[in-house]
């Protein structure tokens, strides 16, 4: 919007020319959500307190996290609210790379959403085989988007790029539509799984989307891209202004959701958070480089995989003591914050390993 309003008038006033970088706006797109979140942060938290929208602790979890019962859940509206409000400000609202994020970001915050207010009412949430359906359905209409509605994307809309080999770059045809809802509804998935403690999942959030910001300005801009020997994906780069509100919203929403928190993310979180990180890897053709970049949400699903694995293979043993791993290590004896910060550190080592890929071609 502001984007629309002053570079216009850039011919007259030369100051207003600022808008017409993406540095600039991605800079204060990420500050000004921030801000929104601070500032509605205790807002939000006495609202959900007044509605009664406080967490449920399962029995079978850790005995440690009971005392968090009735803990305001449902705090990625707080999230949601200020990344769209702050894209809406800063973003060119004529790219339709921009409107396709926002919409795989309020989609999969829907779903999140109806699953939390069900858990509310009911004790359960959505069954597993409604949740998926959904997010497929979703991740398939993006899917189909980008490889028969955007033209700037027919010639590489199905190719697969492969960190590291540049010159191996297999067209899948119509299976690449697969590997697409895979990225994104696993993406999804995984952070919901991976959102069990106090700041653990927003932090490799933040810092995920960090290293796809650098990404898609690089990605988006023809110098760069060539440099580096990466597809140049035209227009790509205005959806840096939307990451960085996604950096900016989540720094704010961690200033209250970090050990011990005030509120919890929830499913209307974890679930958009997840599918826009997708969505944003899809986008920048960089899908096989978020195994490396969200390797901490990789490593938590697995987890849950071998676990429940092993436990019908074994008929009742299990390889963890507690799935997902953060669950592990604090029944190992590791504290609460020392699981957080320990993850945090391993999340961003894989980013920086996945950043130096772009250079290994």
């Amino acid at each position: 919007m502001l984007y629309h309003i002053f570079y216009p008038l850039s011919s007259d006033y030369s100051f207003l020319n600022v808008f017409r970088y993406i540095t600039f706006r991605s800079a204060y797109s990420g500050i000004t959500a921030l801000a929104f979140s601070m500032l509605m942060g205790r807002m939000v938290i006495r609202m959900l307190r007044m509605f009664q929208v406080g967490e449920k602790i399962r029995g079978d979890g850790p005995k440690s996290h009971l005392v968090k019962s009735g803990t305001p859940t449902m705090g990625g509206l707080l999230i949601l609210s200020t990344l769209i409000a702050s894209t809406l400000l800063w973003a060119d609202l004529t790219n339709p790379y921009i409107w396709l994020v926002l919409t795989a970001t309020v989609g999969f915050g829907v779903i999140g959403f109806m699953d939390d207010v069900m858990k509310l009412r009911k004790d359960e949430g959505m069954t597993a085989k409604v949740k998926l359906a959904l997010q497929i359905l979703l991740s398939l209409a993006i899917g189909i988007y980008l490889i028969y509605f955007d033209p700037s994307r027919s010639e590489y809309a199905t190719r697969l790029y492969v960190p590291i080999f540049k010159e191996f770059q297999p067209d899948l045809g119509i299976w690449y539509l697969l590997l697409v809802v895979i990225t994104i509804v696993g993406t999804s998935n995984a952070v919901n799984l991976t959102d069990g403690l106090d700041g653990l999942a927003i932090g490799p959030i933040i810092i995920a989307t960090i290293t796809y910001t650098m990404i898609l300005y690089l990605c988006g801009h023809f110098n760069f891209a060539e440099y580096l020997r990466i597809q140049h994906i035209k227009d790509a780069g205005e959806i840096a202004v939307f990451s960085s509100a996604v950096i900016g919203a989540g720094l704010g929403f961690l200033w209250f959701n970090a050990y011990p928190a005030q509120i919890f993310m929830g499913d209307v979180g974890s679930l958009s958070l997840g599918g826009l990180l997708g969505t944003i890897a899809v986008i920048a053709k960089h899908e096989l480089l978020l195994l490396l970049v969200g390797g901490i949400f990789v490593i938590e699903a697995l987890s849950v995989i071998i676990q429940v694995g092993y436990f019908k293979y074994t008929n009742g043993k299990r390889f963890f003591k507690m799935a997902p791993l953060h669950h592990h290590f604090e029944h190992t004896g590791w504290a609460e914050p020392k699981v957080i910060v320990r993850f945090w550190i391993v999340a961003v080592v894989l980013a920086m390993i996945g950043l130096s890929t772009l250079k290994m071609r």
